[in-house]
């Protein structure tokens, strides 16, 4: 049976993205490939594919049962690490794979010293340190007590890293906060390690860090959305622009392709309304295209009377609302379509193309929420 719709993922593109990506921040740097939010909506397994293909050796989850994803998807042996969500159950089962996690509380610090001790295998951890974000990491009131308790299970525990999170480096209207937590970081580095500390990596940098504030460049980056094709925010590629040389100017490519098909044509009289309410009345005399794709596959609702699609290579428009799992388009200016034939939704055909930001800038919603909401059910493709 086949689906609404599909996904493509572009093989080429990825590759090109860590090319630049390896241009910014050298030969030295790991780059960690972030894959949290199903690797933002592309298929964790996909991406490890991929990536493994092009040298990637790192990958950063969120939570437990991503990294699990991670670790029977690689045919490489790569490392893995978990950024925030695992339970202390988990714990044990994490250690013997070799997956290191974020520890930024002292009840986790705790139980991963006791499974430790019980597999008698050392757990690789990062330590987080609160540098002004105010979610998860140490505070520099616990500066003490967390070298004390390192330095007293030193044989059990590998440390891995040490780490922080930024508070929105993708705005200049964080610009003042950002660096404030640079400097912290520093201090809170310059703390452990002048008392006998050694960490594998420092690292803080996202995305978004990398590119605008460069010297968070340090042993790791953690790259998400740029990996995936797409900057941070405008306000990124503005800061990057004058940068990028003359013939290479857009420098990241989107891997992903959503498509769907034409399901059934319908005409309309002027002065009928269509779909569900009055939201939308035909102009004219019309002829719509149903296009099995809604809500509930994320094409969002707040699209109904404002979404465009390409058919035919043109773009045309959602009339009436979006439902659950159906959009109309109005496709009286086109000729010759019929059922069946193929509908973009995010991609290029022939020579227009629809792009995940022209979905944010409809219903101001960002790349990584549209990207995330697609659903895991609809099967993704890798091509070329």
């Amino acid at each position: 049976m086949n689906h609404t719709s599909y996904i493509e993922i572009s093989k080429s593109a990825y590759k090109k993205n860590i090319q630049f990506l390896r241009s910014e921040v050298g030969e030295e740097t790991t780059i960690s490939a972030v894959i949290k939010g199903n690797a933002y909506g592309h298929g964790i397994e996909n991406i490890v594919s991929i990536a493994e293909g092009v040298g990637i050796r790192h990958f950063s989850a969120f939570s437990a049962d991503e990294a699990i994803r991670v670790f029977n998807a690689s045919k490489k042996n790569s490392q893995i690490m978990i950024m925030g969500m695992l339970e202390n159950k988990d714990l044990e089962e994490l250690i013997k794979k070799g997956i290191s996690f974020f520890v930024f509380e002292f009840d986790r610090l705790e139980h991963t010293v006791n499974a430790a001790k019980k597999l008698q295998i050392k757990a690789k951890i990062h330590i987080e340190v609160e540098t002004g974000f105010h979610r998860t990491g140490f505070e520099w009131e616990d500066r003490e007590a967390l070298l004390k308790m390192l330095e007293d299970h030193k044989d059990d525990l590998v440390l891995a890293g040490l780490c922080t999170h930024y508070a929105g480096a993708e705005s200049v209207s964080n610009y003042v906060r950002v660096r404030d937590q640079i400097k912290k970081y520093h201090t809170y580095k310059d703390w452990l390690t002048e008392r006998g500390l050694t960490f594998e990596k420092f690292h803080t940098a996202c995305s978004a860090a990398t590119f605008s504030y460069p010297e968070t460049i340090m042993d790791m980056v953690r790259i998400g959305i740029a990996s995936y094709g797409f900057w941070p925010t405008q306000e990124t590629y503005m800061y990057k622009f004058k940068s990028l040389p003359e013939n290479n100017k857009n420098p990241l490519k989107r891997l992903i392709s959503w498509k769907s098909s034409v399901m059934s044509l319908k005409k309309v009289k002027m002065g009928d309304f269509i779909g569900y309410g009055s939201s939308y009345m035909a102009p004219r005399d019309m002829l719509i295209a149903l296009v099995p794709i809604g809500y509930s596959h994320g094409f969002s609702r707040l699209l109904s009377n404002q979404g465009k699609v390409l058919i035919s290579g043109k773009i045309v428009s959602v009339v009436g609302t979006v439902t659950m799992n159906s959009i109309a388009v109005d496709i009286t200016d086109l000729k010759g379509v019929e059922k069946g034939d193929e509908v973009v939704l995010i991609g290029k055909q022939k020579k227009n193309e629809i792009t995940v930001a022209s979905f944010g800038e409809s219903i101001q919603q960002v790349n990584y929420e549209l990207l995330t909401r697609l659903p895991l059910d609809i099967p993704r493709k890798i091509i070329a």
